[in-house]
């Protein structure tokens, strides 16, 4: 049994490093591509720099305009993210800590938003965004991605707040607090592993994104970075390596935001393993 066991886990652990090395090496060939002249580049791009060309970012930056297109990656990507997770948080305090007629059906809702292919429904959206006048403007990223991105972070969070005690609840009002006292000061602060997970699943989808943006955004001023990359990888410079750069500029901030969430985050996957 022990030797079975032993077996199970040395082919699981080895699986595991095969695919971490399948996804590393790509990024890894891409940021030290990225400090290399174009001209080591097209000599070997397989081998190591032999100095760091830290201009090929500063260059990058400037042709590829990307303070523009940065600025409104931000300003979407976080005001959908606000949005989902407060709403999302609020309908899964509601959903788990209360009984009430039609709660199944609106989780069932919730559920079926899941299943809905996103890009199926990218007319629809259109046309919708063009009737509100919200054609090339923020909104129209903001709202579909805060909708479409609900349904998970209710699931996510349902299914984390449903295993508190009810004795919260009960101290809470003997205190004399209310419903969203509650809410605020003892069920969110505890829900903080969860949080980081829906989090971070809502950041990359919202920076990665780009067919939404493709369709719903025309004006340069307004571009988020996926679509302002599209342009400069292949049409407004042949440079390889400043393309890699911009890709690596682009990369860093899921990093950062993961390394800053990733405590969290394990916590969370390590509290629902316990809870299952």
């Amino acid at each position: 049994m022990n030797r079975k066991s032993g077996l199970f886990k040395f082919l699981a652990y080895t699986f595991l490093s095969l695919l971490a090395i399948i996804n590393i090496v790509p990024l890894f060939w891409m940021v030290v591509n990225s400090f290399k002249k174009e001209q080591e580049y097209a000599a070997n791009p397989f081998s190591l720099p032999t100095s760091l060309h830290f201009s090929n970012y500063t260059q990058a930056w400037k042709v590829a305009n990307m303070d523009v297109y940065f600025l409104n990656s931000i300003i979407v990507t976080f005001v959908a993210l606000i949005i989902t997770v407060f709403l999302g948080a609020l309908a899964a305090y509601f959903l788990s800590r209360f009984k009430f007629k039609g709660r199944g059906l609106i989780y069932s809702l919730f559920l079926l938003g899941m299943l809905v292919p996103i890009h199926a429904i990218l007319i629809p959206i259109f046309l919708i965004m063009q009737k509100l006048h919200l054609i090339d403007t923020y909104w129209s990223l903001i709202l579909p991605y805060t909708a479409f991105h609900l349904s998970l972070t209710v699931f996510i969070l349902e299914g984390f707040m449903k295993g508190f005690p009810k004795d919260l609840e009960e101290s809470g009002v003997v205190d004399g607090a209310g419903v969203y006292r509650i809410f605020w000061s003892i069920i969110l602060p505890i829900t903080r592993p969860a949080l980081a997970t829906v989090i971070i699943l809502n950041f990359i989808y919202n920076w990665n994104e780009y067919l939404f943006a493709l369709v719903l955004i025309s004006s340069t001023a307004l571009k988020t970075l996926p679509l302002g990359l599209a342009n400069f990888v292949g049409v407004e410079t042949a440079s390889l390596t400043l393309q890699m750069a911009a890709l690596t500029i682009a990369l860093i901030p899921i990093i950062i935001f993961y390394l800053l969430l990733q405590k969290q985050l394990v916590s969370g996957m390590t509290a629902g393993a316990v809870k299952g």
